[in-house]
């Protein structure tokens, strides 16, 4: 069976983009394909910087020939319905339409309609150019003449205004080869403004710029690499790696490996070779972490450490080249050098910069005076001046002071509840977002609260709020670490509590994949956070402690209601769900134990926990077979508006096996209170399922549905009660099994 071989060749596509468009070229090729009747083994998609390749495998030499029959009206329909036929099937008489009988409905008109199958070359030359014009570039360009205004012209070249092709870099050329294996293959030629698909494609830029022809992938994949590319891109990212470790090694380092930067330098280059840089040791005194990231954000480099060390770095960092010097890469590594020394030098200016004072310390009092900071230190400086410059944090939900004002109050009162040290809380949600001030974050936002901790232990502050500074940013995603510190846990709760309640109290929450606020990673931190250090936090009663109702209401567009936080805590509700299945638990166990006022989230887990290992075992099996048969009987009776008691009365129950249960439904509901009020859920449904036995001869011997009304009312009473005993615990009628 024919391969197809298809590459589409630019100017350098950016790093980030490659992966995903080089996945987006394989779906829409083969999808578009087998919608037009082929079929095929194999795909495999491949990219560098400057070209996206697919092989397909297998394709088949034409689509299979079609026979569709398409159902008409009856032959005694009116004449509009059979020319609303005709024009359906494609048919010009209704002589060309099948007659065919049915017993039941009698004579109908069918039209059967044959395709023939068409060749391969002929539906690749036709789904090409719609799916090379229509790409799902997250940005793309138009370059050239072909870009002008429609009617104007530059060199003989006319413009095509917004008909122009549209690509992430002006695209150079196009490979289209198909055929067997074995045999010569043919170019299914297509034209993309001006560019014709051909068989010629071209090697490395540098090393080697002439023209290659192809015949099949086989031969693209050797030619390529004789002309100094390496196609697949995860052999050069592995080559990469272990080439950079052993070069690191062989000077007496270890590699700090990256592997987001590993897939970035990846789609740098086409032909790596790997180099070794040196700056001077005088900045190792700045914060490694500022030394990784201005390497790694300016120079796409890899930072090193001395052998064996688990912190701290060296002098040296591990480049990659697309060139292969003739000097060895002497003058490739002076280069880059000068550049990192000199971005050093600006973060080593940074750094000593944010440890001095501010030369308006006169103009900050009011601020000091406000959060309590002393002007002595640096950090507080910092915070003061975030305040005094009035640093919008959303038009609709005030200032960064502001905002560090409500998290204050909310992480003080969260503090009890999570064993914390108010006061300790107090000082490190103060200086939480102090060092948003700082030069060094302004230069490099992703080192927020990092900064804040390191100048935080500068100025002597207590070893938990300069921990918390950093750490009440977390967990950044699933699979970010969680704070320990108490001091921590309690600023990173009243943080990500704020953010929620504010913009829930704007209306602006996530829709659909839009959540340019994080607002789900906020929520999904949180439950995080209260699951996995086991906080028992009243969710309900502390986002109504969030003081943006007494801040910000009254400003246009904000508002707290008891119907904004019920939706908020759905929403909570929501990710807790997500957490829950990823740590494997049944949606229907989770459904079961989980209401809708429900607020302490750490107690759903462990009811979720419980349940699951209980459902398992035979009581668990008592228990689900004991209540769903009861319950499901109440729930019909309900429906249909029979008279339930509001309570059981003793003196109505008349037989043997009706007493049994209601002795046996308040012994399981005061055992299984009981083990609630202790947190012992297995032993509160080890009670319940007790009532499995009373149960069944309950309705073995017991008519429930009596003729007279009283004693009706009064058994569904029992059944009522069977339900709000077992409620305490979960509602079983949402297990499945």
């Amino acid at each position: 069976m024919p391969d197809l071989l298809l590459e589409l060749r630019s100017e350098e596509i950016p790093a980030r983009m490659q992966r995903k468009a080089a996945g987006d070229l394989k779906k829409l090729v083969t999808d578009a394909l087998v919608d037009a009747g082929l079929t095929y083994e194999g795909a495999r998609e491949y990219w560098t910087p400057r070209r996206l390749t697919l092989d397909i495998r297998g394709l088949t030499a034409r689509s299979a020939d079609q026979r569709e029959e398409i159902k008409g009206p009856s032959t005694k329909a009116p004449e509009q319905a059979i020319a609303g036929f005709l024009r359906k099937a494609g048919l010009t008489d209704v002589s060309e339409a099948q007659v065919v009988t049915d017993p039941k409905k009698g004579d109908f008109y069918v039209a059967v309609i044959a395709k023939t199958g068409r060749a391969a070359e002929e539906i690749i030359a036709e789904v090409m150019p719609g799916i090379i014009r229509t790409f799902p570039w997250p940005k793309s360009m138009r370059w050239g003449a072909a870009s002008m205004p429609k009617g104007a012209s530059y060199g003989g070249v006319e413009g095509k205004g917004p008909e122009a092709l549209r690509w992430v870099r002006p695209l150079q050329s196009i490979i289209c080869l198909f055929g067997p294996e074995h045999e010569e293959t043919r170019v299914i030629p297509f034209v993309i403004d001006g560019i014709t698909a051909d068989n010629i494609t071209y090697g490395h830029r540098f090393h080697a710029p002439e023209a290659i022809t192809v015949r099949r992938f086989d031969d693209y994949v050797a030619s390529l690499e004789k002309a100094k590319v390496m196609l697949d891109a995860d052999r050069r990212k592995d080559m990469i790696l272990h080439d950079a470790r052993d070069l690191a090694f062989a000077n007496g380092l270890d590699l700090v490996e990256d592997e987001g930067l590993l897939e970035e330098v990846s789609g740098l280059v086409e032909w790596p070779h790997v180099l070794l840089g040196e700056f001077e040791k005088e900045y190792l005194e700045i914060p490694a972490e500022i030394i990784r990231l201005t390497i790694k954000t300016n120079q796409k480099c890899f930072v090193t450490r001395p052998q064996g060390a688990e912190d701290g770095l060296s002098n040296h960092f591990v480049l990659i080249s697309n060139i292969e010097a003739k000097d060895g890469g002497k003058e490739i590594m002076h280069g880059n050098g000068k550049v990192v020394r000199a971005r050093l030098s600006d973060a080593k200016h940074f750094w000593t910069r944010d440890q001095g004072s501010l030369p308006d310390l006169e103009t900050l009092a009011a601020s000091a005076a406000k959060f309590d900071l002393d002007l002595k230190k640096p950090l507080d400086q910092r915070m003061a001046k975030l305040d005094a410059l009035n640093v919008t944090f959303h038009a609709k939900l005030g200032t960064q002071g502001e905002r560090v004002a409500r998290i204050r109050d909310l992480a003080v009162q969260i503090a009890p509840i999570v064993g914390a040290d108010a006061a300790l809380v107090d000082r490190a949600a103060v200086l939480a977002k102090a060092d948003l001030r700082t030069e060094a974050v302004g230069e490099f936002p992703e080192l927020q609260g990092l900064m804040g901790r390191r100048y935080a232990a500068i100025q002597g502050e207590d070893a938990s709020v300069a921990t918390a500074i950093e750490d009440h940013y977390k967990p950044q995603g699933p699979s970010d670490r969680v704070p320990k510190d108490k001091v921590a846990i309690a600023v990173a709760l009243a943080d990500k509590l704020d953010t929620l309640v504010g913009f829930w109290a704007i209306d602006e929450k996530p829709t659909g994949s839009k959540d340019p606020y994080a607002l789900r990673r906020a929520a999904l931190g949180v439950v995080r956070i209260l699951l996995e250090r086991a906080v028992r936090l009243p969710l309900y009663k502390t986002l109504l402690a969030a003081n943006i109702d007494a801040a910000l209401v009254g400003k246009p567009g904000v508002a707290i209601n008891e119907e904004v936080l019920f939706d908020l805590l759905s929403f909570f509700h929501d990710r807790l769900k997500v957490y829950l299945r990823d740590m494997g638990a049944r949606h229907d166990i989770i459904d079961a134990v989980l209401t809708a006022d429900a607020d302490d989230l750490l107690m759903v887990a462990r009811r979720a926990e419980a349940l699951t290992a209980f459902v398992a075992s035979e009581d668990g099996k008592n228990l689900l077979a004991g209540t769903k048969r009861a319950v499901q009987l109440l729930a019909a009776e309900e429906k249909k508006g029979t008279v339930v008691a509001d309570g059981v009365s003793a003196a109505l129950l008349k037989l043997d096996a009706e007493k049994a249960l209601w002795s046996a439904i308040e012994t399981a509901a005061k055992e299984a209170s009981a083990a609630i009020a202790g947190e012992d859920f297995r032993s509160a449904m080890e009670a319940l399922s007790k009532l499995r036995a009373p149960v069944d001869t309950f309705f073995e011997d017991v008519l429930v549905n009596d003729e007279d009304a009283a004693i009706r009312a009064n058994r569904l009473a029992l059944l009522k009660a069977i339900r709000e005993a077992t409620a305490t615990v979960a509602d079983f009628s949402k297990i499945s099994g």
